[in-house]
């Protein structure tokens, strides 16, 4: 779909002090020891390889681009991606590394990336942050869960919030009868237990707290079906919670019902498997489902709410109906979070145009057994002197 153009020059001064090529469509030379990241010279990057089939999908992403003299360095923030021969968290290795396993390319010409793997280290301007966003649904059958689930909650975001990350918890909860009935914005894990602690059982969640609760829950009136629909929360949560700029949106789902949308395709898991409607910025959605998962589907009425997970990139868990033995560490989403990355990439001016650009990440694990890929729109904005 794209064509590929290479333009190399190469100067005698440039080969024998660097051992590098300057780019022809960019007059300057682009060695590792000239940007402050130690991103690798696009000269050292090669294509993206052909996967085949998948076997894994990569979860939805936030990024930013930050000036860089009439350039950018565009960061990347990913949550954790599990190989699939043993479901540990594969650890990310860039342009010009030994077992490279990740590639990133602009409408097709490869881009030498750095990468910083978060389980490596805590450093100070390597950290990454996250808006995490319960979707809980307190309908009646949820009724043997929900004490375990509000527990497991509090004592997931005490522990995440001691961690290097930067996160911070929001909460939506819904009902069997189709609407939302609580939700309390992005704040602490002492303020979200407040909240939960509220009532007791499904109640928990049937509230709105913080101090623009009046404000959520006018918005709430906005949204309705006549049953359970976690894909409704989701696009509530996504229109109403105050998110931070940059940074990873990520959500777990917590039901035993089916999505069940009515008919409003609006609402419906295949909505989120299209990038127009949901950008891989909006965020991923990890799943915990506790109940039978052989019933008969019917899209747009009866849908498996995991679906949304698949198109997110998101994990799924499949709990007891009473949500015994669900913990921290069983959560997936909890290593994806703690094995997070930053793709890093430079040399990106001839791209700043105000256009979207097609943005593809392709990992292949060094066994070839896990292979993912996605491609999505991305716009770089204008070099910092263009008025």
């Amino acid at each position: 779909m794209f064509k590929k153009q290479f333009y190399f020059c190469f100067t005698a001064f440039a080969a024998a002090l660097m051992f590098t090529f300057a780019s022809c469509s960019d007059d300057d030379s682009d060695p590792i020891s000239s940007n402050p990241y130690g991103i690798p010279s696009d000269n050292l990057a090669s294509d993206n390889p052909e996967i085949g089939t998948a076997t894994a999908s990569l979860p939805n992403f936030s990024y930013s681009v930050e000036s860089y003299g009439d350039d950018a360095i565009v960061r990347i923030d990913m949550t954790g991606i599990q190989d699939v021969s043993d479901y540990s968290w594969l650890r990310l290795l860039g342009t010009a590394e030994s077992g490279q396993n990740v590639w990133v390319s602009i409408d097709e010409q490869p881009k030498g990336i750095s990468v910083y793997n978060s389980a490596d280290d805590d450093e100070e301007d390597q950290i990454i942050a996250a808006d995490l966003v319960f979707l809980v649904d307190n309908s009646g059958s949820m009724k043997q869960e929900a004490d375990s689930v509000a527990s497991g909650i509090l004592d997931w975001a005490k522990t995440l919030e001691q961690s290097s990350l930067d996160i911070q918890f929001g909460l939506v909860g819904y009902s069997e009868y189709g609407y939302i009935n609580g939700a309390i914005n992005l704040t602490d894990a002492e303020t979200l237990s407040e909240y939960l602690n509220y009532s007791s059982g499904t109640k928990r969640t049937m509230h709105f707290g913080g101090d623009d609760a009046s404000a959520l829950k006018s918005a709430a009136s906005s949204y309705t079906v006549s049953n359970e629909c976690g894909g409704m929360a989701l696009r509530y949560a996504d229109s109403n919670i105050t998110f931070r700029t940059g940074t990873n949106r990520v959500y777990v789902n917590f039901t035993d019902e089916p999505n069940q949308p009515n008919n409003k395709f609006a609402y419906s898991t295949e909505y989120f498997s299209d990038e127009s409607n949901w950008t891989t910025a909006q965020g991923t959605v990890h799943t915990v489902y506790s109940a039978d998962t052989t019933f008969t589907e019917k899209m747009e009425s009866k849908e498996k709410p995991w679906r949304i997970s698949w198109y997110t990139g998101g994990t799924i868990l499949f709990a007891p109906s009473n949500f015994a033995n669900v913990t921290l560490e069983s959560l997936p989403v909890t290593g994806a979070l703690q094995n997070s990355y930053i793709i890093r990439f430079t040399n990106v001016k001839e791209f700043m145009d105000g256009q979207d650009h097609v943005v593809k990440i392709t990992v292949l694990s060094t066994d070839q057994l896990t292979r993912a890929e996605k491609s999505f729109y991305m716009n770089f904005g204008y070099p910092s002197s263009t008025e």
